[in-house]
C-alpha cells in the first residue's frame, strides 16, 4: 500500500496590507543587499511574484513574517500597498524560535551566498535558537556549523583563555577539532609553553589524530620539523625508468620520487 504525502504545515493564500506584517526585531537587524533587492523587485515587476512570503497570525490586524523578507523589501520598494501571503493556519503555526531558524534557513539556501553571509547566518541562527538546532535547521554537522562560526563560535570560557594561553586562531582550530570544552581547555594549558612553531605543528597533528595523547601528539609534532626535501642518486638505468613510469603518471620525477616513498613509508607504519 502506497502512502500518500502528507504536507508538514497548512496554509491558505491571501492578500493583506504590506503595513500588517511584523518582521522579528532580529530580523529586521539584518542587512540585506540594495543591489539584490533591486534586482529581485525588477523580476517581480515583469514576472510578478511567483512565491509569496510565509506568514502567521499574531493579533487581529499584524502578521509575524515566518520566510520571504527579501521579496517583502523587494515589494516595499515597488511601492505596493498589498501583498499575496501564505497564512499559516493555526495547526502548523511555528512558535517565535522556529520562525526565526525558517527565516534564516531560507537565506542560507539560497545559491547566490558567498561565505561570509553563510557565516553571519550561522552566528545569528546558532545565538537565538543554539547551536544543536541551528545546525539541524540547516542540514550540517557541528563541526561543519563551528568552522563557518569561527572564532564567534568558540564558548566563552575558551575564548577566557585567549590570548593568556593560545592565540585567537590557535583556539579557533583547536574547538574546531576538539569540540569538548573539557579537553580543549586542558589541551590549551598542556600547548601553552610551546614555542608558537612547535604549537602549530602540534595542533596539526592533533588534527590528524585526535584521540592521540598528548606525548604522542607532541613526539609527531617534533618530527615535523624534520627536513622535508631529500636529495637521492639513483644509477642512470634507475633514472631512466622513474623518468618513464612519471611521464605515463603525468606528473614529474620528483612528485613521482615522493609518491613512491610516502607510498612507501605508509605500508611500513600500517604493518
Amino acid at each position: 500500500m502506497v502512502r500518500r504525502y502528507k504536507p508538514t504545515i497548512s496554509y491558505r493564500l491571501r492578500e493583506i496590507p504590506i503595513k500588517q506584517i511584523r518582521v522579528w526585531k532580529e530580523a529586521q537587524a539584518r542587512k540585506l543587499d540594495r543591489e539584490n533587492i533591486a534586482e529581485l523587485a525588477k523580476s517581480i515587476k515583469n514576472e510578478g511574484l511567483l512565491n509569496p512570503p510565509l506568514v502567521q497570525k499574531e493579533s487581529k490586524n499584524t502578521f509575524l513574517l515566518m520566510s520571504g523578507q527579501r521579496r517583502l523589501a523587494a515589494m516595499k520598494r515597488l511601492g505596493a500597498k498589498k501583498i499575496p501571503v501564505h497564512v499559516l493556519t493555526k495547526q502548523t503555526s511555528y512558535d517565535l524560535e522556529n520562525a526565526k531558524a525558517a527565516s534564516v534557513v531560507e537565506n542560507i539556501h539560497r545559491k547566490d551566498m558567498n561565505h561570509k553571509e553563510i557565516a553571519d547566518s550561522c552566528k545569528f541562527l546558532a545565538e537565538h535558537v543554539g547551536k544543536s538546532a541551528a545546525a539541524k535547521s540547516m542540514g550540517m554537522s557541528i563541526p561543519t556549523l563551528n568552522k563557518y562560526l569561527g572564532f564567534a563560535g568558540v564558548p566563552d570560557k575558551l575564548k577566557a583563555l585567549v590570548p593568556q594561553l593560545v592565540s585567537r586562531d590557535e583556539m579557533t582550530k583547536l574547538y574546531q577539532i576538539t569540540p569538548n570544552i573539557k579537553k580543549a581547555e586542558k589541551i590549551a594549558g598542556q600547548i601553552s609553553k610551546l614555542d608558537p612553531s612547535l604549537r602549530r605543528r602540534y595542533i596539526q597533528a592533533l588534527s590528524q589524530s585526535p584521540k592521540s595523547s598528548h606525548q604522542k601528539l607532541l613526539k609527531r609534532a617534533r618530527t615535523m620539523r624534520i627536513k622535508q626535501k631529500l636529495s637521492i642518486k639513483l644509477s642512470k638505468t634507475n633514472a631512466k625508468k622513474l623518468a618513464s613510469q612519471s611521464n605515463k603518471k603525468e606528473l614529474s620525477s620528483d612528485e613521482f620520487a615522493g609518491k613512491i616513498i610516502s607510498d612507501y613509508l605508509k605500508r611500513r607504519r600500517n604493518r
